[in-house]
């Protein structure tokens, strides 16, 4: 080699290694990440990044994904979240998470129809529930938070004893939740013979939640009132902290709840331990609750995520019952007699394990599979009988999502199996002293259910224009139940048999215009349908009606979303119609015991009304009231049972008018208050509307005091009232009431009266 080619080629490899310095140093400076909601988990884009000197450096892509050239200090925001400050030290995947901002709800991006949005350009009647709202009362029960919203309705016999409808679909049913979907993060909360129980879950332990309103069956299958969706607090990336929530209050009222959170860059746990008990107000009424609730969320890659949920439950709690009207008046604290003789209860250990994984193949491509299991046991002595009862369920939910140019579009299924084992015993407990409680006779009932369903759904959303949208959804459906007989071996009384109900085609169609930048107009049509329960497909002799069929239904509704006053002003109106067919009622044969049958056709019309207004913000206080309004027309259409005709009646169990008026209040010093007002009107009690509940207000105020000892440890401390006017109420009514043996029909669950609740909460961040 010549020395001038020797000479040029040292020069080529000079510049190329300087190049390749270059190059290396430049990636080093790299950092990357992904934005998401840190509620829910999911993608934000067009998330604006500033540096320390207000400059716009970026912007996230439709994945929530971002690149920054250089280290430092960034500043995240998007409308409907708090801002995000980050300090990136050095190049590396990062995973940043925002905070929904609760007077921009309209603006919050929800997973409700599993099309990722924000709720102001959905056609269905969404509502969120946000941690600030949880936090405007005690965190005992859902009770308070659940009845502020619009249409949804929930009784309260005690704290283990709860009733929820939504637009009227469920008041019928005697004893706890039907009709009624819930879902714990993809987890069913729903059993297979479709009913329905969140009130043991720690409300502590959720982030938010969101009601998903009628039969948007094109997601969920089943479930004409609709959705409630738990979603868990979520384990926080880069934070150590732990909390404590320590709570006194009236009836002998102790909870004491632990939280402890640890976050990486990419990977989080969070574990929530939670011990509440109570004497009760009233006799028989002792409540023992433990809860353990565990979630962890690990960001492998931009590509890839995986979610783990688990929860354990441990419940003992007595129960009072109803009372006739003479003891609802004048002595309130009583329970049913033969309840206290008997010492009636429920004791219950329930666990639910749930991995979810999150797969984005490309910018238009998702997929997202989460496989379940859970298990339920439980042991009831009742007046009537002892029930031992075992359930254990597994099952899976995928579906993919899809977007091209104007379309967006999820498709997938979910496959739901449980097993139930249940036992019947006689009570003996009218042969002992009272004192004895419950004493375990011979068995005289065995079963063993298999209970499937599956749902496959289809939904996509297409935007017409910038501002017009269209939805079309499909779901089908099918569920049956075997039952087996282990009690009776002879052929003549073996009540063994088979229930499977014809397959289910559900469509939806939803439209929303946008009017302009503060007005939204949305209408949908959908089809659902609740499967009868078990029990309510038994005929008197114990074997199965198959002629029993599920209720049906179409939903319409027409609704707006419209911002005033410089967007202080947020208010969200629907008018609905649920026409239910093949009613479900629930005929008495008995003390206690009742049968299934189709009895005619309800007609559900409504109007919901929610206004938020922020009236002052300034740099120490801000006021913030609230209202919300329901109007219900639900009318029996055509019903006749047992030879006496109701059509016309107004619906049983449910108030034609409901409203909720609030202001919350707090100051940069640390002061807070908030004040809830609720009216529930009259409720009719019998078929006949004979007889009528008394309408009531019930008043309840918290007051506290939030602060930091230093930069790490701060603290809150709060009091409460609830009915603050001690009103005189029943808190629950259990309609069709009738008296045996000369007793006169109890209707009543008494509420509470004026009661208190204070606590400290302790929290102390290690960053």
């Amino acid at each position: 080699m010549t020395p001038i080619k020797y000479m040029l080629l040292k020069k080529v490899i000079l510049i190329i290694f300087l190049i390749s310095i270059c190059f290396k140093t430049y990636a080093q400076q790299l950092v990357t990440g992904k934005i998401i909601d840190k509620e829910n988990g999911l993608a934000l884009a067009e998330v604006i990044i500033k540096d320390s000197q207000n400059k716009t450096v970026g912007t996230s892509n439709t994945l929530g994904e971002f690149v920054l050239g250089n280290q430092g200090t960034f500043y995240f925001s998007k409308k409907g979240y708090h801002q995000a400050v980050i300090n990136f030290l050095k190049p590396e995947f990062s995973v940043v998470t925002l905070e929904q901002e609760i007077s921009q709800l309209n603006e919050i991006i929800v997973n409700a129809n599993h099309i990722p949005k924000n709720i102001n350009t959905s056609n269905t009647t969404i509502n969120l529930i946000t941690n600030e709202d949880i936090q405007r009362g005690n965190t005992i029960n859902f009770n308070e938070i659940l009845n502020r919203i619009p249409s949804v309705f929930i009784q309260s016999g005690a704290l283990n004893t709860n009733k929820i409808s939504i637009r009227g679909i469920g008041s019928r049913n005697l004893f706890g939740t039907t009709k009624i979907r819930a879902y714990f993060q993809d987890i069913p909360l729903t059993s297979g013979n479709g009913e329905t129980n969140i009130e043991d879950f720690e409300l502590g332990a959720m982030g938010r939640l969101e009601i998903i309103k009628g039969a948007n069956s094109s997601i969920y299958g089943s479930g004409l009132g609709g959705t409630i969706h738990l979603i868990p607090d979520k384990a926080r990336l880069n934070q150590t902290e732990v909390q404590n929530d320590f709570t006194l209050g009236s009836f002998g009222l102790i909870k004491d709840l632990i939280k402890v959170n640890y976050g990486l860059k990419t990977h989080s746990f969070s574990a929530i331990y939670s011990n509440t008990h109570s004497d009760g107000y009233r006799e028989n009424n002792t409540y023992n609750r433990q809860t353990f609730t565990l979630n962890s969320n690990h960001y492998l890659n931009t590509n890839n995520d995986l979610s783990f949920l688990a929860s354990f439950i441990d419940l003992k709690a007595f129960i009072p019952s109803s009372v006739n009207r003479d003891t609802y008046i004048n002595n309130p604290k009583l329970a049913a007699t033969n309840w206290k003789q008997s010492e009636g209860n429920e004791d219950t250990q329930r666990g639910i394990l749930g991995i979810t994984w999150n797969h984005q193949y490309n910018q238009a491509l998702k997929h997202i599979t989460s496989v379940f299991s859970s298990f339920k046991t439980g042991f009831e002595p009742r007046p009537f009988d002892i029930l031992s009862e075992k359930t254990s369920a597994i099952g899976i939910r995928s579906r993919i999502l899809g977007t091209h140019q104007k379309l967006n579009w999820t498709f997938g299924a979910e496959l739901f199996k449980d097993y139930l084992v249940n036992k019947n015993f006689e009570n003996l407990y009218q042969n002992f002293l009272p004192e004895t409680g419950s004493v375990q006779g011979d068995k005289f009932s065995h079963f063993r259910e298999k209970r499937t369903y599956y749902n496959i759904f289809f939904e996509s959303n297409y935007s017409i224009s910038e501002t017009s949208l269209v939805t079309i959804g499909l779901n089908y459906n099918q569920t049956s139940y075997i039952l087996k007989d282990l009690f009776n071996s002879d052929s003549s009384t073996d009540q063994s048999g088979t229930y499977e109900f014809k397959g289910m085609l559900s469509p939806k169609l939803g439209f929303t215009q946008h009017i302009n930048n503060n007005l939204v107009l949305y209408t949908s049509v959908s089809h659902g349908f609740s499967p009868p329960t078990t029990a309510e497909t038994l005929l008197p002799d114990g074997l199965i009606n198959n002629n029993i069929k599920p209720e049906t239904g179409w939903n319409f509704e027409l609704g707006t979303r419209y911002k005033l006053l410089d967007n202080r002003l947020h208010m969200n109106l629907a008018i609905f119609r649920l026409d239910v067919r093949n009613l479900l009622v629930a005929r008495r044969t008995g003390n206690d015991k009742f049968i299934g049958v189709n009895a005619g056709r309800t007609q559900h019309d409504g109007l919901e009304l929610i206004l938020n207004y922020q009236w002052l913000k300034n740099d120490f206080i801000t006021i913030s009231p609230y209202a919300s309004y329901t109007l219900n027309n639900f009318k029996f259409k055509s019903f006749i049972d047992d030879g006496k005709n109701f059509s016309g009646n107004k619906l049983t169990g449910v108030p034609s008018n409901l409203l909720n008026l609030g202001i919350d209040i707090k100051t940069h010093f640390g002061w807070y208050s908030s004040i809830n007002y609720q009216y529930v009107g009259k409720i009719p009690m019998n078929d006949m509307n004979s007889l009528f509940s008394d309408a009531y207000n019930l008043t309840n105020i918290k007051l506290g005091y939030k602060n930091n000892f230093n930069k790490h440890l701060n603290f809150n401390v709060y009091f409460g009232l609830n009915n603050l006017f001690n009103t005189h109420y029943a808190s629950q009514i259990l309609i069709n009431a009738m008296g045996f043996n000369g007793a006169a029909p109890r209707y009543y669950y008494p509420g509470e009266p004026i009661n208190y609740y204070t606590g400290l909460n302790l929290k102390y961040n290690f960053n």
